[in-house]
């Protein structure tokens, strides 16, 4: 709707978000370094200087180099940086993209509204959940159940081993790489282990793939949860379960992962025996005892 003051800063306007939310169309999906993600939000700070500037002026006022603007333009999907500008300023005569953000939305909002976009895509897939509940009540037959987590998918190996060892018996998290992985793997094996949940989300560890392959030797199979079900670590696994990893921010929110691994505790919890699902009853039972947390 023009401003029927200054209708040409409307206008302005107008132009603006359709430049930035064809930029978010076009980011969206795609990995991006940590440069490249400066580079696409000084972008979309500015939408309306972005069709202008040429990968120069961006390498300059982001204080990176020029070939880094030239990569991300290719990591777009684009064959350099000029076809990447066309693209944007076809926007303003295609008018409004598919998945324009609402005008209101001030960036951050909009980083947001892409995981929101995750969880929708997440939640459709779990509407058939044979492959979730089959994997849930491998791990909870598995005894012991070894959970391997690296660097940034560490966080979510212990999330799932703090929640699941308040009814399995015997859960043991492994977030170092090398032989600690290996010997981890190995004891698990010969404790009678059969099965290990392994959380791999990008950037993707050498060592995670390492990891498996290793666990393969041991005899064990792999349930992965991950954010692709193709690629260098769902080849070495048995199952696996994906929920998509947002690279809006400047580094990945993973909202639909945490999701899917309390969803995957949830079900295991269900098919655990009777008497160890009462374990959680005991628990409860002796904090209000202990007094271990406070009113809410």
């Amino acid at each position: 709707m023009s401003d029927p003051v200054n209708p040409g800063v409307a206008v302005a306007s107008e132009e603006a978000s359709r430049i930035a939310a064809r930029l978010r169309e076009i980011v969206e999906g795609h990995r991006l370094s940590p440069s490249q993600r400066r580079i696409a939000r000084y972008l979309l700070e500015r939408p309306h200087e972005a069709v202008f500037l040429n990968s120069i002026d961006i390498a300059e006022a982001v204080g990176i180099s020029q070939p880094s603007v030239t990569r991300f333009a290719f990591a777009l999907g684009f064959t350099g940086f000029p076809e990447f500008r066309d693209h944007l300023r076809a926007a303003l005569r295609d008018g409004p993209a598919l998945y324009a953000e609402p005008t209101e939305l001030n960036p951050i909002q909009a980083m947001v509204n892409s995981e929101l976009r995750n969880l929708e895509l997440l939640r459709d897939a779990l509407g058939d959940t044979r492959r979730l509940n089959e994997a849930a009540a491998a791990l909870a037959a598995s005894r012991p159940l070894p959970v391997i987590g690296l660097r940034v998918s560490a966080p979510l190996a212990h999330l799932f081993g703090y929640l699941a060892a308040k009814a399995h018996p015997d859960v043991r998290v492994i977030d170092t790489p090398g032989s600690t992985l290996e010997d981890g793997l190995s004891r698990a094996a010969d404790s009678g282990a059969e099965w290990v949940l392994a959380f791999g989300l990008p950037r993707y560890p050498r060592e995670l793939r390492d990891g498996l392959v290793w666990a393969r030797r041991a005899g064990l199979r792999v349930v992965l949860v991950t954010d692709h079900s193709v690629g260098a670590l769902a080849e070495h696994a048995d199952v696996v379960l994906t929920a998509p990893v947002s690279s809006q921010f400047a580094f990945d929110s993973q909202a639909a992962p945490s999701v899917l691994c309390v969803a995957l505790v949830h079900s295991m919890f269900y098919a655990l025996p009777t008497r160890e699902q009462a374990s959680i009853e005991e628990f409860e039972n002796s904090a209000a005892e202990r007094r271990l947390f406070l009113p809410e």
